[in-house]
């Protein structure tokens, strides 16, 4: 007896049903769109047909190495199309791609070599002595590939195989699959907690369409778009829209260097329509010089995320002829999941009002299934009123697996059936949230996030420093840099704000080092707890 008419003899089969994964974008698009471009890098450019080629033969390359599904495939490298075809080439073979940030230090990346256990590790010239240094402190044996890009001079090649020679081990009529399990990893991508290890934050083939079909909806993408990469690629897989491009059949715009003429020029000569970049970007672009500027021949959709662009900024991109749109989301969202939706009527507020609104995070993707500001104790919702604050929490398909080999911090996470991003909020009445704080801490310096914790844990190994605590400081190229608040030992040498920099700089990556020092006493509560608000007071004013 079933349970109802519409379970009688109405099963899945293949016919009815398949796996959702992003892999079958890029599929599509070589089939309907064979000739168009999809890439554009310098001189070399490659159309549909051949970068399908080109990921196939990779995927077949690694399957012959004896990769197979699950294993991990490292790469470290910039925005070029070795980097894109990974993203489909190493899932075509059923194995887990694990981009590597470029701005880690050495000893970090060892780690994640290790943590994730890579099978395999490709590596840009530009990072060939980064990546020898790392591959010298691990454990892990990689296969370790070598991309010789035109477009770099430099740099040694540390690998046993240069990136061409192994795509041509691969066979071009390889037969790969969608997965058989849309839950099934398809990346791996490490985000700083309040430690100094990372998280190994696991992404599957279902969130990764999904969200690439967010892109494409929020960004209002239409067929053949021509999308600029300022973000870098390895950041949430680039936010997922390395995917969302074969979604619109559009080109990739790839840009090794991120300056203000490059960008410029890019976007002049290709007529771009879209593009991604933390506030850093945008200050870069508005700060440009005369000479680096170059008329624009249309309209660019420009997403931003992070904190919101000062009113100042977002005039002058919109002068420059760039559209902003502020979007919001972390590492274990596949990138931005919140996005401020604009209303046609907000635009004939005053300014400080404009400001105000754009300041916040906003409302759900269309793909994610709950956006909430929550009691983190309770689970209960504040009021929507814009003042009580709460935990901003995620529910849906675009949220991580989880957290590779930390079961621990896995379960907590998704305390109560939400993710818990740790970042507090209000809730405002018309359903729009708005960030005010961040439980943990962490300082959001040029789209990377920096664990005060680490960096206090740093300072505290310097002979002469008693007590430090850091915070962020607002900076206007960086939108964050980390200050140290520094209690020298009775009796200590003179030390100077340099040194205590230059100490920093040989213990982390450069990013991550407090940029102000400030030596006094830490004011404290009576249980002895530093009482960082008052710090933060004394940045907001320095």
């Amino acid at each position: 007896m079933v349970a109802n008419i519409y379970d009688d003899h109405l099963e899945k089969n293949p016919a009815n049903y398949q796996s959702l994964s992003p892999l079958s974008f890029l599929q599509r698009a070589a089939q309907v769109y064979p000739d168009n471009l999809s890439v554009i890098h310098g001189k070399r450019t490659y159309t549909y047909k051949e970068t399908y080629a080109r990921c196939i033969k990779l995927a077949s390359a690694l399957a012959k190495r004896g990769l197979k599904q699950g294993d991990t495939v490292a790469i470290i490298a910039p925005n070029i199309p070795e980097m894109l075809e990974a993203h489909y080439g190493v899932p075509m073979a059923g194995a887990v791609l694990n981009t590597l940030n470029t701005r880690l230090d050495a000893a970090t990346l060892a780690f994640i070599l290790d943590h994730g256990e890579a099978k395999a590790v490709i590596v840009d010239r530009e990072f060939s002595s980064l990546m020898a240094q790392a591959l010298a402190q691990c454990s892990a044996k990689p296969i370790v590939i070598d991309i010789d890009d035109s477009e770099y001079e430099g740099g040694d090649l540390i690998g046993e195989i240069d990136y061409e020679t192994f795509l041509n081990e691969g066979e071009p009529d390889f037969s790969w699959s969608l997965p058989q399990d849309e839950w099934q990893a398809i990346s791996l991508n490490y985000t700083s907690g309040t430690t100094g290890n990372p998280k190994g934050v696991v992404y599957h083939h279902r969130g990764a369409y999904l969200l690439a079909m967010g892109n494409v909806v929020t960004a209002s993408m239409p067929q053949h778009s021509r999308y600029l990469w300022t973000l870098p690629m390895f950041h949430c897989n680039g936010w997922c829209f390395t995917w969302s491009i074969s979604i619109v059949a559009g080109t990739h715009v790839c840009l090794r260097r991120i300056t203000a003429g490059d960008i410029f020029a890019a976007c002049a000569k290709h007529n771009v329509t879209h593009m991604c970049g933390a506030p850093i970007v945008m200050n870069i672009m508005v700060n440009a010089r005369d000479d680096e500027i170059t008329q624009l021949n249309n309209r660019t959709t420009f997403f931003t995320a992070a904190a919101p662009p000062p009113a100042a900024t977002l005039q002058a991109m919109e002068d420059a002829g760039f559209d902003v749109i502020h979007v919001y989301g972390l590492t274990e969202t596949y990138g931005p999941a919140a996005i401020n939706a604009w209303h046609e009527e907000w635009n004939d507020l005053e300014a400080t009002e404009r400001a105000a609104i754009k300041a916040r995070q906003g409302v759900s993707y269309p793909v994610l299934q709950g956006l909430s500001v929550r009691d983190p104790d309770t689970l209960e919702e504040v009021p929507r009123n814009g003042e009580v604050i709460g935990e901003v929490m995620f529910q849906g398909n675009v949220v991580m697996k989880g957290y590779l080999k930390n079961p621990a911090a896995t379960e907590e996470s998704f305390k109560g059936g939400w993710f818990h991003s740790g970042d507090l909020g209000v809730w405002h009445e018309d359903g729009y949230i708005q960030l005010k704080d961040r439980s943990k801490d962490i300082i959001i310096s040029g789209g990377e996030n920096i664990s005060s914790i680490e960096v206090e844990n740093t300072l505290y190994m310097h002979p002469d420093v008693l007590e430090a605590a850091v915070v962020a400081r607002p900076d206007e190229k960086w939108g964050e840099t980390p200050c140290a608040f520094v209690t020298l030992k009775a009796g200590a040498p003179a030390v100077t704000e340099q040194e205590i920099i230059e100490f920093c700089r040989s213990n982390l990556a450069h990013y991550k080092c407090p940029k102000t020092i400030i030596f006094t006493d830490l004011p404290k509560t009576s249980t002895g707890k530093v009482q960082k608000f008052k710090l933060r007071e004394i940045t907001d004013n320095l």
